[in-house]
């Protein structure tokens, strides 16, 4: 049996790709191009437009690996919806997911759960629903959202981190790679059920990425807070107004709160025994 991963490719699933090839577990990297090359995985080309597709990959899979891809709301609950049907029916032996930032647990998290009709709230409940085993990691931010072209010029040209969070506003911030390990020992730890939240707790400030900046490179580098509907303009073309405005306000509506912090209740650092890098790790491994 062969562990499913979508978005291979992509800044979630290839990670996931690398932990998975390098433990010596055998991959099944769902693309939606058939042509793609991906070291160490057989490549089916599959997405989530289609509930029988989705059913045909996921029969037999001793795990699948899902995150919902940045689109129109109307198509992410789609796309959850035919996952959900798809897990039903075909009934991989564990499915673990990624909100990949959405939130969908309330506890302890001062009830800024996402609605109960957001795509991500649907794929959370379809899959508790499921009676198949499974886990949903939630995230905070990417460390990597600091490596777009915007961010990582300012720093390297101004010695300014700008990003659209207020200054000494504390978050959990955690990298791809953090989400990999968790998503490599939640597949065989199929006691852990429900969310696990990844992130780096006690939470951080923009100034404190700023000062791990400063270390890396040597010299100093300044936080600077931008209004998240100009910071994130430059994406537009990318991935779309209507997602790129709902991104922007769902950062204005962040930083509106006292912090966007995990709990430590059910955090992977408790619940899988689990550390995610600091700042100064992560960047550590960057050529900068």
């Amino acid at each position: 049996m062969t562990y499913m991963i979508h978005g291979a490719t992509g800044a979630q699933g290839a990670p996931v790709v690398a932990a998975l090839t390098a433990a010596g577990k055998p991959v099944t990297a769902l693309t939606r191009n058939a042509g793609t090359v991906v070291d160490g995985a057989r490549v089916l080309a599959v997405d989530y437009s289609s509930a029988a597709d989705l059913t045909g990959a996921y029969r037999g899979a001793e795990g699948v690996f899902v995150h919902l891809p940045v689109a129109p709301e109307e198509e992410r609950l789609a796309f959850a919806r035919n996952i959900v049907a798809a897990v039903r029916e075909a009934r991989p032996a564990r499915v673990v997911a990624s909100t990949s930032g959405g939130l969908v647990s309330t506890d302890g998290d001062k009830g800024r759960g996402d609605s109960t009709e957001s795509a991500v709230s649907v794929l959370a409940a379809g899959l508790a629903d499921s009676g198949v085993s499974h886990a949903v990691i939630e995230p905070r931010f990417y460390l990597e959202n600091l490596l777009l072209p915007n961010v990582i010029a300012s720093v390297r040209e101004e010695g300014v981190l700008r990003y659209s969070l207020p200054s000494g506003f504390r978050a959990s911030w955690a990298s791809h790679l953090d989400i990999a390990d968790a998503v490599t020992v939640l597949f065989e730890r199929r006691d852990v059920t429900g969310a696990v939240f990844v992130g780096q707790y006690p939470a951080i400030s923009g100034e404190d990425l700023a000062e791990a900046f400063s270390t890396r490179l040597g010299r100093t580098v300044t936080y600077e807070a931008t209004d998240p509907h100009i910071f994130f303009a430059p994406l537009a073309p990318m991935l779309g107004e209507e997602a790129t405005t709902a991104i922007a306000d769902m950062y204005r509506a962040v930083g509106t709160q006292p912090d966007h912090s995990i709990t430590a209740e059910r955090s992977a650092q408790k619940l899988l025994g689990m550390t995610p890098r600091t700042a100064s790790q992560w960047l550590a491994g960057l050529d900068l």
